[in-house]
């Protein structure tokens, strides 16, 4: 009877604990927070900067100069992005069919003074909407509006969409309780092919073939036949590991992809052995030597791997000034006069 007694309270546990194992699972492999707060996009791009700073990677990045607006933003809210900005994630949208610049909306998070930043913002708006308890901010700026809404102690989304209701369904969506299944769905499906602890990472819709498409006349193109997604990341691993994966609709797409990435990559290294004979240096040599691609049935991956060196003389030492030396003249031998001749005298 005890057994009998006993065994729902048990099975109603194992099932709790099974549900919670699930949600962490899910969890793990969900967007982070920010991006899930996102709408719909065509591509969608992610930094954690407080894994930056934790592991003292811009430690010793030069100061930014402030132009004077910034400079006012600072001083009036107290939020500074390069040391106040913890997390970021964006979302593009490409222009519609008549043409036009694509659109953008963000999603920040970090150390953040509610109420200085509405005072601002109060400042500088021209109108402010009301949504579910929530403030929402018309800003003109370059012909749109940019629309800001305050979601929490520490959260700001800015969209300057032409639908007021993008930002509207963020506020929404912050409004509920986070949720593993949140995001967009095409977010969702690349999102797991991003690896785990990645710094920063962005998705990316490639199709050459619609005139919609932002970026079709440039390196895109080059590389991708006709369409495709593009899955980029970087984390750090005492050194930073970077990865491009692109996903393509067949494997002669792929095949293509892998030999036009694969050509790029001996012009480098053509350029990096040249460079060799005057004395390369070991970190350069080491991150030339990390690039490599290769072709995994529909997909082509590429990899690389930056050191530490590498980085830290990015950021922190000062190219390298070529100092022409000035031609020598070569010294004139001293002139010597020329003795008359004597013409022998001749008896008379």
């Amino acid at each position: 009877m005890r057994i009998r007694r006993g065994l729902p309270i048990i099975v109603g546990v194992l099932l709790v604990a099974g549900a919670v194992a699930l949600i962490v699972e899910l969890r793990k492999h969900a967007p982070p927070e920010p991006a899930r707060l996102l709408p719909g996009g065509d591509a969608f791009i992610y930094v954690n900067l407080s894994w930056v700073r934790r592991v003292n990677a811009v430690s010793q990045l030069p100061p930014v100069s402030h132009d004077p607006e910034y400079e006012r933003f600072i001083q009036e809210t107290g939020f500074q992005f390069e040391r106040d900005l913890d997390r970021a994630a964006f979302a593009v949208h490409y222009p519609n069919s008549s043409g036009g610049q694509p659109h953008f909306t963000e999603v920040f998070e970090g150390n953040i003074h509610a109420e200085k930043l509405a005072a601002y913002l109060h400042k500088i708006s021209k109108s402010v909407d009301s949504h579910r308890a929530a403030e929402i901010f018309n800003i003109p700026l370059e012909g749109r509006t940019l629309r800001v809404a305050i979601l929490g102690v520490d959260t700001v989304a800015v969209s300057n969409h032409d639908d007021p209701g993008t930002i509207r369904g963020m506020i929404d969506r912050s409004r509920k309780l986070a949720s593993p299944f949140g995001g967009p769905a095409f977010l969702r499906q690349y999102y797991k092919r991003v690896p785990i602890a990645s710094l920063a990472w962005a998705i990316v819709r490639v199709d050459n073939r619609d005139n919609r498409f932002p970026l079709g006349n440039g390196m895109w193109s080059l590389l991708f036949p006709k369409q495709g997604v593009a899955v980029l990341s970087a984390r750090y691993l005492r050194a930073l590991h970077l990865r491009g994966e692109a996903f393509l609709n067949s494997e002669d797409d792929a095949r293509q992809v892998t030999e036009q990435v694969n050509t790029l990559l001996n012009i480098f290294h053509s350029a990096e052995s040249n460079a060799s004979a005057q004395g390369t240096d070991p970190d350069v040599k080491e991150f030339f030597d990390s690039l490599k691609v290769e072709q995994q049935n529909s997909r082509s991956v590429l990899t690389a791997t930056l050191p530490q060196g590498f980085i830290r003389k990015v950021f922190t030492e000062p190219p390298p000034v070529l100092s022409v030396p000035e031609p020598q003249e070569s010294p004139t031998p001293p002139v010597t006069p020329k003795k008359k001749k004597q013409r022998p005298r001749v008896a008379k």
